[in-house]
């Protein structure tokens, strides 16, 4: 199992934040609202859900700090839209 940490600007797996293996990049917009700008996984990790648990930490951060999601990346987009436990967090 991989382990997600959370960092400034993203939830990313790796060493650190500036060189991640994978990543979830977001923007703080105000209080209340998170915007998802960015999605990354390497090649090392593909094909292994990886994108899906980077969004899964992202939301349950999200949903403790009472924000709600613009996921304007695609792939953030297509995934809180076709999993409806997701649904209440997009704005």
């Amino acid at each position: 199992m991989v382990e997600v940490k959370k960092g400034t600007k993203s939830f990313y797996i790796g060493d650190s934040e500036e060189n991640p293996l994978a990543e979830m990049a977001f923007v703080p917009s105000g209080n209340s609202l998170i915007i998802i700008d960015h999605t990354h996984v390497s090649e090392e990790l593909n094909g292994q859900g990886i994108g899906k648990i980077l969004l899964k930490e992202l939301v349950d951060w999200a949903r403790k700090e009472d924000k709600k999601i613009m996921p304007l990346c695609p792939y953030a987009k297509a995934q809180m839209e076709k999993n409806k436990e997701y649904h209440d967090m997009i704005l």
